[in-house]
């Protein structure tokens, strides 16, 4: 352990790892061509190279068509403003920048080069970002201190012919605003009409002043304060931009504008609102306490004074977050997609407005089924959950919209249905169920066997399970040999932690006598069951869960799948009429494909290719999904005709006579069930794109195929998944890191696969 390790808690060596593994950062270049022959590369560079670059030289918005930079940001920050850390300098801000180009990827398909500029100077950084201007699509600003933030924009929005933005001013205004909106649709109140104060007068409040004015509040009806109290022509120290926000007015303390006020904006520091002056606000006060990460008001001491308060804050553990990934990635999204030469004020009300109008529509069946939005509009959802898929959809078309009725986009859109449905294309849906499907556990949270417990990669998976709330780890291990390692992995409460040896556990006698009464007829002894107890550690994690003592269990990184699941066989069985089998599941980035039976069934039967059709496509649902189901063959209807397609086409009956309600087709060979081009060979399938849930006709090939892909394919990988066990049970492959186990363990937790 290196020395200056020694005094980390765990958290922070967990997200310092995580930062260092597999490649230090969060971000890499990959090429979106072919690189592979001499062609590719005389195409890449020289001599095709010169084509493209004759093109532009002559017709510059060719750029967009021939290049990357029409989808390309610079996140650019001098790191004078870090979070809530402060002045840390600009290599530090390096990690946020990544961040946040990771964010722009995410929700939004946008890619993003992070750049930390090391000046303080506000004409040096203008400068060097405007000499930029012919590499990126966008600009975002981030992390710069007032009031060196307002000169940089501006004068960066003067010079430069591309969409800028500082996200800390105008993506927290823009949530904002759209919280606004809804509060006030709510409380029967009208913009032009409320009385509003502002708490902070940095940037961010800045900004959300100025567009709440321009969306209707009247200037005189808004008050705004900084430490020294309410901003009013001619107080001292009062720069111009906070002089842009004085009004005439008696009142000099925070306390005294609140009298009366329908709203306050805190962008300021915990516990600056009291909540004795919430009771003088006006009837159905709007708070947004939006201070990080502690708010200026908890929700609930705002309500214990006034309950017919709407309250939001910046916080997630709380109801109608203003969070900054709502807005931006899909602003730049809109604005990048019709090539405006700016983000003006009529798109930021766009974005604002649209972002309301979400909330308020009713949330889908589907939608609700997937993403885990089960909120509708009210006092407590004013804003939209921040993984709702339809943000893009909403958000985008309407920026960009926006910029083409105010005549900032060189590249109008003339079909805005095909636009959403190119917007739709550019995610996958399977990252926003897994978010929803964390948040499921840690609303349920549940108690996870650990069975390897003195493995450093399922004991720091056990930790994250719980330090993030997703349940409580039972650890199965030598007490002394997890305790040690919990101590190595610098946990600050090992002895609170449930550590459960085979040795020595009050459970042993139960767990004997119970696994003898189900193994004495089929060959063991009862000497035979105690030694299993006690020496195999799957037998014993497994009866933890069969006898209650925890809800599920994860295994495998010490034997076979096939090894660990005969062991744990012994003890739980399959569901009522199911038979257990495995998932892969192959997460690109616009497409999942899920792969079964991988793990169990050599030469499953007709019957049991039907069944593992209808839970594998209903594990898709749940991951937010349409299923396609495609049943694998070499033979593609026919062609070639040979032995073992029976049970294939017997299967595809099976289903036609149950009308099951998703889409299925076979025997197909992989092209015509993936390849659109070999699809149209096939007009009469049955299958309305590419299929997402491969059905293999036995486990060698199944097997085969999840493992080159996940080695060769280039997929993020998951699983495999065990379906169909009575008890949640989960087996990871060997090669399994902690983040590979803790995934694991909260899809066995939250009960989404059956």
């Amino acid at each position: 352990m290196k020395d200056d390790e020694t005094n980390q808690d765990f958290t922070t060596r967990e997200a310092l790892f995580y930062h260092e593994t597999i490649r230090p950062g969060k971000i890499e270049i990959v090429a979106s061509k072919p690189m592979a022959t001499q062609r590719d590369l005389s195409l890449a560079y020289s001599p095709g190279v010169a084509a493209p670059v004759k093109a532009i030289a002559e017709d510059s918005s060719l750029a967009a068509r021939y290049t990357a930079r029409s989808n390309l940001v610079a996140v650019i920050s001098n790191g004078t403003a870090i979070l809530g850390l402060g002045n840390l300098g600009a290599l530090a801000s390096k990690p946020v920048m990544e961040g946040k180009a990771v964010l722009f990827k995410r929700f939004a398909d946008v890619d993003a080069i992070d750049l930390e500029l090391d000046t303080e100077d506000p004409e040096a950084f203008i400068n060097a970002v405007a000499l930029m201007g012919p590499s990126f699509g966008g600009i975002n600003l981030e992390d710069i201190k007032a009031p060196e933030c307002f000169i940089i924009e501006q004068e960066l929005r003067e010079r430069m012919n591309v969409p800028i933005m500082h996200d800390d001013q105008h993506g927290t205004a823009i949530i904002t605003a759209a919280g606004l909106v809804n509060a006030c649709h709510l409380t029967g109140r009208k913009l032009e009409d409320v009385k509003v104060v502002v708490n902070g007068a940095g940037a961010a409040a800045i900004a959300c002043t100025a567009l709440i004015k321009s969306m209707g509040v009247r200037h005189e009806n808004v008050l705004m304060c900084d430490r020294s109290g309410v901003i009013f022509p001619g107080r001292d120290n009062v720069d111009q931009w906070k002089s842009a926000h004085a009004v005439e007015t008696d009142r000099r303390t925070l306390e005294d504008a609140l009298k009366g006020a329908d709203i306050f904006l805190g962008l300021s520091a915990k516990d600056a609102l009291k909540p004795e002056w919430v009771k003088d606000m006006a009837d159905q006060p709007i708070i947004f306490a939006m201070a990080n990460p502690d708010p200026e008001i908890t929700p609930d001491a705002a309500k214990a004074v006034r309950p017919d308060a709407i309250v939001a804050t910046g916080r997630s553990d709380y109801p109608n977050q203003v969070n900054n990934v709502l807005g931006f990635p899909f602003i730049f999204r809109g604005a990048l997609d019709v090539q405006a030469t700016t983000i003006n004020e009529e798109m930021k009300i766009a974005a604002a407005h649209a972002i309301a109008e979400l909330a308020r529509r009713p949330v889908p069946e589907e939608v609700a089924a997937a993403y885990g939005i089960n909120h509708q509009f009210g006092t407590d959802y004013i804003i939209p959950a921040p993984f709702d898929p339809r943000l893009i959809e909403v958000v985008s078309s309407a920026v960009a919209k926006a910029a083409m009725d105010s005549g900032v986009a060189l590249a109008p859109i003339e079909d805005f249905d095909l636009y959403a449905h190119s917007l739709k294309a550019r995610l996958n849906p399977t990252t926003a169920a897994l978010t929803n499907i964390y948040s499921l556990a840690k609303a349920n949270p549940g108690r996870m066997v650990f069975a390897e417990a003195e493995e450093e990669v399922a004991l720091r998976a056990a930790i994250q399970f719980r330090d993030f709330g997703y349940g409580t780890p039972i650890l199965v291990g030598r007490t002394e040999k997890v305790r040690e390692k919990l101590v190595e992995l610098a946990v600050d409460d090992p002895d609170s932690y449930i550590i459960e040896n085979s040795y020595t556990s009050q459970h042993i006698e139960p767990m004997v006598e119970y696994l003898y009464k189900r193994l004495q007829r089929r060959g063991y002894t009862e000497r035979d069951v105690r030694r299993m107890v006690n020496q195999e550690r799957n037998v014993f994690a497994a009866l933890l869960v069969a006898l209650g003592h925890g809800d599920g269990m994860i295994s495998g990184l010490t034997r076979t799948f096939s090894q660990t699941a005969r062991e744990i066989a012994r003890v739980l069985d399959p569901k009522p009429g199911a038979i257990p089998f495995g998932v892969h599941m192959m997460i690109g980035k616009n497409h999942t494909t899920f792969l079964a039976d991988t793990t169990m069934n050599e030469r499953p039967t007709a019957k049991e290719l039907a069944h593992i059709a209808k839970e594998t496509a209903a594990v898709a649902r749940r991951m937010g999904h349409e299923p396609r189901v495609a049943f694998l063959s070499y033979s593609t209807f026919g062609n070639p005709s040979g032995q073992w397609l029976e049970n294939i086409r017997d299967a595809v009956a099976i289903l036609d006579a149950e009308e099951p309600g998703f889409e299925y087709e076979g025997e197909m060979a992989p092209d015509a069930a993936l390849n659109p081009k070999v699809m149209k060979l096939y007009p009469f399938s049955r299958l309305s794109g590419p299929a997402n849930v491969l059905i293999m006709p036995g486990l060698q090939s199944a097997n085969l195929s999840a493992k080159l892909l996940r080695e060769l394919g280039g997929d993020a990988t998951i699983g495999p998944m065990l379906i169909g066990s009575e008890k949640p049970v989960q087996i990871a492959p060997m090669t399994s890191i902690a983040p590979d186990i803790l995934t694991l363990a909260v899809l066995a937790s939250a009960g989404v696969l059956g």
